[in-house]
């Protein structure tokens, strides 16, 4: 008889799942969770890896995955431990035979998976890709000769054939008897037009494909808000409750059923981009984190508690800038464009250490991907893929040409703080505000 234990991270769903597919031939299966408790506290960087919203998206997700695992004969038992600890204590107590997960980016998860390949050197381990298009043996290159652009990545990638996704099992394997299953405390928030979970992530990817959304993405792709100015994928697809290779095949469907133009080649486009972040962070590994890059770029950039401080709470003296972080800290969601446009003015305006920016988002963001997020926040400072050697928005000209009536402004109170943007001098004396001003 034998035992086997799927290890769930960042996909968190049943459809698509080449790892959890092999784990039918167990007699008997495990699945588990790690909520870590080192998430919930501060790190060198000034924040949390896990801020109030991202937890409760992640909640919803992992209920709506216990729902979907019932069906199939199975429970996901939650453990509030280090993935470590956790499956250390569960390989040992169920004399488990083989340990299996998704393919994963991150530094963190994967120092935890070669430990145990290290403490289990007599274990079958299975790793399958599930959060990109494509598999490294797909790619037309060695990883180790990444392409270092992304429309260099592009023109190679492009034109591959697409895997066919998966479908999702009938019926796992039991677990081998009753397992104690953690109680998780959810925050209690106000309600979120995004709800995690398996479930809302293919009602949304029906409801979005059964609309001319798709037909008419690229003319709306750069408004600051609205539902329907943007896919609103990316929190489904970073804690993989929506597969990526499903999301493209609905879009190639769409494309042959309905209409097939600039707008539905934007959308794949921009999953090509999210596929080379994937790739870059595999690469690159632990050099994703680093001051200096991947091009180990020299930098006078520093950390300014106020000015830090400031840009988290939206209280500089730009209210674009102030309106989009607003938004990110009432909602846990900001478009791409006021991304680009706050990671910008974090760098070049304020001058700070892009890695305490790229922390906060890793803390805010409901659709957090560690490959995205610290990738493009990468990109922007000019360590990064970036060949122009980062990127400097315009705050004016992005106000004049984005929320020209100052609408998105108004509507999250971002109107500019009229003292000065730091209150000491460079010898640590106050800065009194102009009376004349």
């Amino acid at each position: 008889m034998t035992t086997g234990l799927f290890w769930f991270t960042n996909d968190l769903r049943l459809h698509d799942q080449p790892a959890l597919w092999k784990m039918q031939s167990v007699d008997k299966l495990i699945c588990v969770f790690c909520l870590d408790p080192q998430w919930f506290r501060p790190n060198g960087l000034n924040a949390k890896a896990m801020g109030e919203r991202r937890f409760q998206f992640l909640v919803e997700s992992l209920k709506d995955l216990q729902q979907q695992l019932q069906h199939a004969g199975q429970v996901l038992i939650i453990k509030q431990q280090t993935p470590h600890l956790a499956l250390t204590e569960l390989i040992n107590k169920y004399n488990v035979d083989i340990i299996a997960r998704s393919q994963h980016v991150g530094v963190y998860e994967n120092r935890h998976w070669k430990l145990l390949q290290q403490q289990f050197p007599d274990r079958e381990f299975v790793t399958e890709p599930s959060h990109t298009l494509f598999s490294a043996d797909d790619l037309p290159f060695q990883l180790n000769q990444l392409p270092t652009s992304f429309t260099q990545f592009r023109k190679q990638v492009e034109d591959l054939a697409l895997p066919r996704p998966m479908s999702s099992p009938q019926q796992l394997p039991p677990p081998p008897g009753p397992i104690a299953i953690d109680e998780i405390n959810q925050p209690v928030l106000e309600p979120s037009k995004f709800t995690g979970g398996e479930t809302a992530a293919l009602k949304h990817i029906n409801d979005y494909f059964s609309t001319d959304l798709p037909a008419n993405y690229k003319t709306v792709r750069n408004e600051l808000d609205g539902w329907t100015n943007s896919t609103k994928f990316s929190p489904w697809l970073a804690l993989g409750c929506l597969s990526v290779r499903h999301l493209a095949s609905r879009l190639k469907n769409y494309e042959q059923t309905n209409v097939s133009n600039d707008s539905t080649y934007w959308i794949y486009f921009e999953l090509l981009w999210r596929e080379y972040f994937q790739w870059y962070a595999h690469c690159y590994g632990a050099r994703l984190f680093r001051f200096d890059g991947i091009k180990n770029t020299k930098s006078r950039r520093c950390y300014y508690p106020e000015r830090y401080q400031k840009w988290c709470n939206g209280n500089t003296p730009y209210p674009l800038v102030n309106a989009c972080m607003k938004q990110l800290n009432a909602s846990g969601y900001m478009s791409n464009r006021g991304r680009q446009i706050v990671a910008s003015c974090f760098v070049h305006e304020l001058n700070l250490d892009w890695r305490f920016g790229a922390a906060y988002f890793e803390q805010q963001l409901i659709d957090y991907d560690v490959a995205a997020n610290w990738g493009n926040w990468q990109y922007i400072a000019g360590v990064g893929a970036d060949p122009r050697g980062g990127r400097h928005f315009n705050l004016e000209k992005q106000t004049a040409t984005y929320d020209p009536e100052h609408h998105f402004i108004r509507q999250w109170h971002g109107e500019a703080n009229q003292y000065p943007l730091d209150s000491v001098d460079a010898a640590d004396w106050p800065i009194m505000p102009n009376k004349d001003e």
